[in-house]
């Protein structure tokens, strides 16, 4: 049985987070699922922070086939010189859309133009695309997407809110690039970032028919309280309506799962099992505020240790999905995973264990950061150098916590997304 402390930990923790990341790396899923070379051309196109590994994969297995050409969108820093050979590679903004985003959209929708049904098009679509994908309905402007997105990052919305919106806004979201397509074939190549896999919620589903309605956007933007005019005006017009279920043109779309949240928890409960640890899987599509769900997660913890119910320990508690956080005034470094992390701690300060919280793609929030892991222990060492979580938490400022406090998770891209990732270990 392991000796646990701070310091064994933390690299535990660490550990299983790498090894819920490299689990979701998407390249040596992907070959499987390709099927043989068609009669006339294969045209890839993507957008995700995954989309770079994804397409690579799609490169070396079709080797020199030489009907072979595309485009992929992944985030500033992510695109380097040298990782593809045939299939182009663009770089734009995430979370909030840019020029460039919008320049390379409409050159990927160029080379939809002339597709025949000898042809098949690889769709490769993963977490960060509905942002870098980005092509208004007619008049809506740039700014007025961008303005969009950031009001809803801080609204606190859902991510079925923000699909709900942003397939009655685009020009590629909400099933309009399969239509755009068509008659071409398409295996449409999905990293699930999202609660339950729905392929037409992952980037907001640019291959899949959209259950929804503009009424239902609208309902959206009320509920939340958005005051966006032109959005309003945008959602009146006939554009706005996405392509429904039984739209013949995605009669010849074919999907898969390449990767989602289920299989990084599988894989770093195992990891768990292997050191002794009963693990634990409450759920890959955990939603709500960051802060709200630390607090739950830190009330079930204290009945396993207090109460030795549900679990016995020693345990592990795995959980993914997407959290949010609504802003209250002023706002720091803040990041979903962050503050989640620090309200569990807060809860459960008394309670012996440690947790890491942090985001599959390496991001959280506004910082270049993963996430953070820590333990009572980090508390305290706080409390002895004035530092004062409570005011950090208030102010959505938990990436300076946790950094001043050396406890921050950085690993760079990942080359995935599969969406948060959380670990409370119970000794």
């Amino acid at each position: 049985m392991t000796d646990w402390t701070d310091a064994t930990a933390g690299s535990f923790l660490r550990r299983l987070f790498e090894r819920a990341v490299e689990a979701s790396q998407p390249g040596a899923r992907i070959p499987p699922l390709l099927p043989p070379c068609p009669a006339g051309r294969i045209v890839v196109l993507g957008a995700g922070k995954a989309s770079v590994g994804m397409a690579r994969a799609v490169e070396e297995h079709y080797g020199d086939f030489p009907r072979l050409s595309g485009l992929v969108i992944t985030r500033h820093g992510q695109g380097g010189p040298g990782q593809l050979r045939r299939i182009a590679l663009r770089e734009a903004a995430h979370p909030v859309p840019d020029a460039a985003g919008l320049a390379a959209t409409k050159e990927l929708l160029a080379l939809t133009e002339d597709l025949g049904p000898d042809d098949l098009v690889v769709t490769l679509i993963s977490g960060g695309a509905s942002a870098l994908m980005v092509a208004p309905i007619s008049w809506l402007t740039l700014e007025d997407k961008a303005g969009l997105n950031r009001a809803l990052l801080a609204s606190g919305a859902t991510i079925s809110d923000m699909n709900c919106l942003r397939r009655h806004l685009s020009r590629v979201k909400g099933g309009r690039l399969a239509a755009a397509c068509a008659p071409a074939r398409v295996l449409a190549l999905l990293v699930s970032d999202v609660p339950g896999d729905d392929p037409a919620v992952i980037a907001s589903g640019p291959c899949h028919a959209d259950p929804t309605s503009v009424a239902d956007a609208l309902a959206v933007l009320r509920r939340l309280n958005l005051d966006l005019p032109r959005i309003e005006a945008a959602l009146a017009g006939a554009e706005a309506e996405s392509v429904k279920p039984g739209d013949p043109r995605l009669a010849r779309v074919e999907s898969h799962i390449v990767c989602s949240p289920q299989m990084a928890l599988e894989a770093a409960a195992e990891v768990a099992r292997a050191e002794g640890l009963h693990a634990h899987i409450l759920g890959d599509a955990v939603e709500g505020e960051a802060r709200e769900v630390g607090r739950v997660m830190a009330g079930i913890a204290r009945q396993v240790v207090l109460r030795g119910q549900p679990f016995e320990r020693p345990c592990l508690l795995l959980s993914g999905g997407e959290t949010t956080v609504s802003i209250r005034g002023a706002a720091g470094l803040g990041g979903r995973n962050v503050e989640f992390l620090l309200a569990y701690l807060l809860a459960a300060r008394d309670l012996p264990g440690w947790a890491l919280a942090a985001d599959t793609d390496g991001v959280d929030g506004a910082a270049e950061v993963a996430g953070a892991v820590g333990g009572a222990g980090l508390l305290q060492a706080a409390r002895a150098a004035g530092i004062d979580p409570v005011e950090a938490l208030a102010g959505h400022d938990a990436h300076s916590f946790f950094q001043k406090l050396v406890a921050q998770v950085v690993t760079g891209p990942t080359g995935t997304n599969v969406n948060d990732f959380r670990a409370i270990l119970l000794p």
